[in-house]
């Protein structure tokens, strides 16, 4: 499988523009757990294996036990998740999938009761940020496993 082409050489400002985004995430006081499992579920509906690769490798870098890596497609049947992290998944979904109404205000409300403001903010910039990043995988076809080096298994 090779990827259709490298936008990050042919329009580097917009990889430019998405980093300054994942280095907001990074600050943000969204917890680095709930950004990645949110990360994984959205890619998972997208159906972007590169994204998908990528941010199983990085829970389970920050030590996430495999129970829960394989429990994320079914978070809700699943005991291996807090109710703020579940907050955060049911909204990420139904972001994700916006449908005719969009996010419920039962999903908003239950996402509101887990985080403060700033938080929320942050919830929601993820969810689009990942949206928009596995737009640019499924597209590019992009290769799982590519992010990460040969001798190491680190992410490049």
């Amino acid at each position: 499988m090779q990827p259709r082409m490298d936008v990050s050489q042919l329009a580097p400002e917009a990889y430019k523009a998405m980093f300054a985004l994942e280095k907001f995430l990074a600050a943000s006081p969204l917890p680095k757990i709930t950004l990645d499992l949110v990360k994984l579920r959205v890619s998972q509906m997208n159906g972007c294996a590169y994204c998908v690769d990528m941010h199983s490798h990085d829970l389970k870098s920050l030590g996430e036990p495999d129970e829960r890596l394989f429990s994320v497609v079914t978070w809700r049947e699943a005991p291996f998740f807090t109710p703020a992290e579940r907050a955060a998944l049911a909204l990420a979904e139904e972001a994700t999938e916006l449908g005719k109404h969009g996010v419920s205000d039962e999903v908003w409300a239950e996402a509101s009761a887990h985080y403060d403001p700033p938080t929320l903010a942050a919830l929601v910039t993820a969810i689009a940020t990942i949206n928009a990043w596995n737009r640019f995988g499924v597209t590019l076809q992009l290769v799982p496993g590519s992010h990460r080096t040969p001798a190491s298994g680190a992410a490049v």
